[in-house]
């Protein structure tokens, strides 16, 4: 597998700003929860890049910023991309689960299991200090899952959240009874209570691509994955853009209620 770099690097990034003043993964002292005094969160810098961007040179550009939000150097940050296609391994993916490398396959530091990136996905790389929101890695993750539903609820797309089945979920009976479709992907990383990775949405990537792996690691027949132009919508990334940053602008909690 090719390995994306796991860098903390102190050198000049695009994404280094100035300063104004499945499963989780964590690098924290003390575990889930951990007591800090800092200040309240300022707004984010959101980022967009045109065309698609090389998976390791993002990688090495997030960790770098999140390593410079970690030091209060950088404010946080939204980075809203697209990838060439790929297949990214969490940590807790399983050999099996590779059934065809179609494209090129990276381990990466988020937690999960196989996952497709690629042309009509909009990823959402987000790196937010929960030193300065709420320390709590379940309720950050439930928190983009509410960012998500929300955003898509802007499209007439009723999205939910699953116990135990991390992502964005629509329901498909037209495919049969309790059949069920992802629509978006969560995998993040925490180190130093600094988040990384984030969110992909089908938008209108080509659903065929998740064939060569199992997605998420769910083998389940009634569950499939889907896209906004496969349930019908005809929606930009522009538009998509325009309603992640009202909803997050709108409120998002880190201390969502879990499903």
């Amino acid at each position: 597998m090719h390995k994306a770099p796991q860098t903390q690097s102190d050198s000049p990034s695009p994404l280094l700003g100035r300063s104004s003043s499945g499963k989780p993964e964590l690098d924290c002292k003390n575990g889930e929860r951990e007591q800090t005094e800092s200040a309240a969160p300022r707004t984010p810098e959101w980022r967009v890049s045109e065309g698609l961007t090389d998976y390791q040179a993002a990688v090495a550009a997030m960790e770098a910023r999140a390593a410079a939000i970690a030091r209060d150097e950088s404010p946080e940050l939204i980075w809203l991309l697209e990838h060439p296609p790929l297949y990214t391994a969490g940590t807790s993916a399983k050999a099996e689960e590779l059934i065809e490398t179609r494209f090129p396959v990276y381990r990466a530091g988020r937690g999960g299991q196989f996952t497709y990136h690629g042309p009509g996905q909009r990823v959402a790389y987000v790196m937010l200090d929960l030193r300065r929101r709420a320390p709590d890695v379940r309720r950050f993750v439930a928190g983009l899952e509410e960012w998500i539903i929300r955003a898509l609820a802007a499209f007439d797309i009723a999205a939910e959240r699953r116990a135990g089945r991390i992502g964005v979920w629509v329901r498909r009976p037209d495919k049969g009874e309790g059949c069920e479709d992802k629509i978006a992907a969560i995998g993040v990383r925490i180190r130093r209570w600094i988040t990384l990775h984030g969110v992909a949405i089908n938008v209108a990537c080509e659903l065929s691509h998740y064939g060569g792996i199992v997605p998420c690691g769910i083998s389940e027949p009634r569950y499939g994955v889907t896209s906004l132009a496969d349930l019908g919508r005809k929606v930009s990334m522009g538009q998509l853009d325009a309603a992640l940053r009202r909803e997050f602008e709108g409120g998002f909690d880190c201390r969502a209620p879990r499903a």
